[in-house]
């Protein structure tokens, strides 16, 4: 039987097939990350600094030596050649300026955010391991540019379970359409995957989560829901032990308790004006990435343990002037007003921030108006949740080409992500394939200066 036939429902079998379309896309399709602690480790192993993370994730590689990375230098030997054959260095078209008591270096480019100076915690000598948008956007979520891995939100959730039993405990908005390993779980149970929620070439005001409204109430629901639970039940009573069943029986719970409080969630127009007005909704570039700055507050206060926030996109290679400011007067405002109503919330100092991109961009031109991709020295920023406010880590060189002096790896910077969620990266482990597996795999070091 298709989906959304309508046909009634005469017999068990009918039914089976019906509460699979009715709750297909919120049980079945990505909407089972549970808010239970079913095969968790358990609990934290050391006091955490935050609850919750809110991962901006910026597709496309960001230029660090236009936004955040001030290089003098680099301004100064502009139009001389670079280190590599036929290149010539290209200082930044933009002006840098201290801000706040820290004196954080902040490009023009982001006005707005330097007025929060003092709450960002920057790291300038990340670096990974290849020049290639997909490998580096999976090693920046999963460890591993390779192998099939579990993302960090999926970990995340592994590790400490959801906050809220009737919303997903990890959130995805507008991720990549062919970037499903970025967020999913892997060997880790199916419960920990994302909720996806719209996709990157679609504005978040035309996604939808399907089947949030039961079609035929929801006391008929309840009803179809109770058949099938029993069913499943009945078949892991005689298996004894089946993952799947399991899976199914408490994904099937979620969806319906969904159906409840996700529409509260994502009903923007429950915020007064003057909230959507601040974080540029209505205001034309700013619209887009403000509902979504917007929607992920209102996630992460309703309880969802992770959300991440895909923009996009940043890989300026011959359109350095209009992309990036493009780019950058889409983002400043919603991320100023992130951090401002965090702050008033009362949920900064335990909301982990991060904006990062999967590398970053050559000192050097290619072509008169653009950057070629750089995995050798990039800049990420994090707030709250525990970091060190006001604070620039490490140095990637007078150029901005390489990551120079305390050199943070990606593995570094998950094990650091993970200790400020209270959780050890060598002891948050999953045994499988008969290897116990970790985010980190075989390094990795907390990086405790980063750490307030």
């Amino acid at each position: 039987m298709p989906c959304g036939t309508g046909a009634p429902l005469w017999t068990r079998r009918d039914v089976l097939q019906k509460i699979s379309c009715g709750f297909g896309y919120l049980a079945f399709a990505g909407l089972n990350s549970l808010g239970v602690r079913a095969e968790s480790p358990g609990g934290t192993h050391f006091a955490p600094r935050a609850r919750r993370v809110l991962f901006l994730c910026m597709r496309g590689a960001p230029s660090h030596v236009d936004t955040f990375d001030y290089k003098p230098r680099l301004n100064a030997d502009s139009g001389k050649p670079g280190p590599r054959p036929g290149t010539r260095l290209l200082g930044s078209p933009w002006k840098f300026a201290q801000h706040g008591g820290s004196g954080l270096w902040i490009s023009e480019l982001f006005p707005e955010l330097a007025r929060h100076a003092d709450k960002l915690c920057m790291v300038h000598s990340m670096h990974t391991d290849l020049p290639a948008h997909p490998q580096a956007m999976i090693k920046l979520h999963t460890g591993s540019s390779q192998a099939i891995r579990p993302s960090l939100g999926a970990w995340t959730l592994y590790g400490l379970g959801s906050l809220n039993r009737n919303l997903p405990g990890f959130v995805t908005l507008t991720p990549p359409a062919a970037g499903a390993q970025n967020y999913g779980s892997a060997f880790l149970p199916a419960m920990y995957q994302a909720t996806k929620i719209g996709t990157d070439n679609r504005p978040i005001a035309e996604a939808e989560v399907r089947n949030l409204v039961p079609p035929a109430g929801v006391e008929a629901q309840r009803l179809q829901l109770e058949l099938i639970q029993q069913i499943n039940r009945e078949k892991l009573v005689a298996d004894r032990q089946n993952p799947e069943v399991e899976g199914a029986i408490s994904s099937m719970e979620l969806a319906f308790k969904m159906q409840s409080e996700m529409p509260v969630v994502l009903d923007l127009n429950r915020e007064s004006e003057a909230m959507r007005a601040r974080y540029g909704i209505g205001s034309g570039a700013t619209d887009d990435f403000g509902r979504k700055c917007l929607l992920a507050r209102r996630m992460l206060e309703a309880g969802v343990r992770f959300v991440e926030v895909s923009h996009g996109n940043w890989d300026q290679h011959f359109n350095l002037n209009a992309g990036l400011k493009a780019n950058c007067a889409a983002t400043d405002r919603p991320l100023a007003a992130l951090l401002e109503d965090l702050q008033q919330r009362g949920m900064l100092q335990d909301t982990l921030v991060i904006w990062a991109g999967e590398f970053g961009r050559t000192p050097h031109a290619q072509g008169s108006d653009g950057r070629d991709h750089n995995n050798e020295a990039f800049t990420l920023w994090m707030a709250g949740g525990g970091v060190r406010p006001g604070f620039a880590y490490g140095d990637s060189g007078e150029h901005g080409y390489r990551a120079t002096e305390n050199r943070v790896s990606i593995a570094d910077f998950h094990a650091t992500v993970l200790a400020l969620l209270g959780l050890d990266h060598e002891r948050l482990t999953f045994n499988y394939a008969g290897r116990d597996f970790r985010l980190t795999d075989v390094s990795g070091n907390v990086v405790k200066p980063l750490i307030g």
